[in-house]
């Protein structure tokens, strides 16, 4: 199991902090996989230093995927992407 620190903006911190968000969305510029433990250190945006705030959370399931996978690449450059949870 590795550990991974990742920096969280104080709005996406409190949404998962509630519950209410149970994803993260995030550049795949580092290796993740399932059981390994993110830890989210609330960062100020604003005043550019960390809150002190932290959260650990186990991935439990990873998906990595192309942005061209389905040849749609000029789509999602131009419209974006939805992450959708389920109940």
């Amino acid at each position: 199991m590795a550990v991974i620190t990742k920096k969280i903006h104080p709005e996406y911190f409190e949404l998962v902090k509630s519950g209410k968000k149970k994803f993260e969305l995030r550049l795949a510029d580092f290796e993740i996989k399932e059981g390994d433990l993110l830890v989210l250190e609330e960062w100020d945006p604003v005043k550019k230093e960390y809150t002190g705030r932290k959260m650990e959370k186990y991935a439990d399931y990873v998906l990595k995927f192309d942005l061209d996978l389905f040849g749609q690449k000029e789509e999602v450059i131009e419209k974006g992407l939805y992450v959708i949870q389920f109940e």
